[in-house]
C-alpha cells in the first residue's frame, strides 16, 4: 500500500511539476529511501547538437523528516572516450527563514538544483553518462526518495 501511494505521489509530482522539457530528464529511486554511500544513481543518455548550450541541474527528492538542510554530493560525469570528471557540490535544500526551498506536496519536496548557471556545451556527440554520490557523514542517509539529473537548452 505504501509503495503503491509513494507511486502515485510520484506521479503526482511529475504532472504537478512538470516544466518543458527541452532535452532529458530521469531520477532513480534511492532503495527503501534510505540512501548508501555505495549506491550511486546514475543517468544515461545521447547527446547529437554540440552547438548548444544547455543547463544540468541535480534533482531531488526527499520527505519532510530529512535531517539536514543541505545535501553533499560527487557529480561524475562521464563523456563518451574520456575519463570521468567529479564536482563535489553543496546543494542547499532549506533554511531557517524559508523552510523547505524546493516545491512540496504534503511532506514530499523536489529540489531542482543548477549545476551550471552559465550552460554546459557538450565537446563530444554520442553517449554521456552522469552519476550521484552521497558524500554526507550519515551512511545511509535517511528519508530521500529519488536523485536524478535534468537537462535543458539554453534559450538564446
Amino acid at each position: 500500500m505504501k509503495s503503491l501511494s509513494l507511486l502515485l505521489l510520484s506521479i503526482a509530482f511529475t504532472l504537478v511539476a512538470c516544466d518543458k522539457v527541452d532535452l532529458y530528464e530521469k531520477s532513480v529511486a534511492i532503495p527503501n529511501h534510505s540512501w548508501q554511500s555505495g549506491f550511486k544513481p546514475s543517468v544515461e543518455f545521447d547527446i547529437s547538437d554540440t552547438t548548444s548550450l544547455y543547463h544540468v541541474f541535480v534533482v531531488l527528492r526527499h520527505s519532510d523528516t530529512y535531517r539536514y538542510k543541505n545535501l553533499w554530493i560527487n557529480l561524475i560525469s562521464e563523456p563518451p572516450g574520456a575519463k570521468p570528471d567529479t564536482v563535489r557540490m553543496n546543494l542547499v535544500l532549506g533554511n531557517d527563514e524559508k523552510g523547505w526551498l524546493g516545491k512540496g506536496m504534503d511532506d514530499i519536496f523536489e529540489h531542482r538544483i543548477l549545476f551550471n548557471a552559465q550552460g554546459l556545451r557538450f565537446m563530444k556527440t554520442g553517449h554521456h553518462k552522469f552519476t550521484l554520490q552521497q558524500i554526507m557523514r550519515d551512511d545511509p542517509l535517511e528519508h530521500v526518495f529519488n536523485a536524478g539529473i535534468r537537462l535543458e537548452k539554453v534559450s538564446q
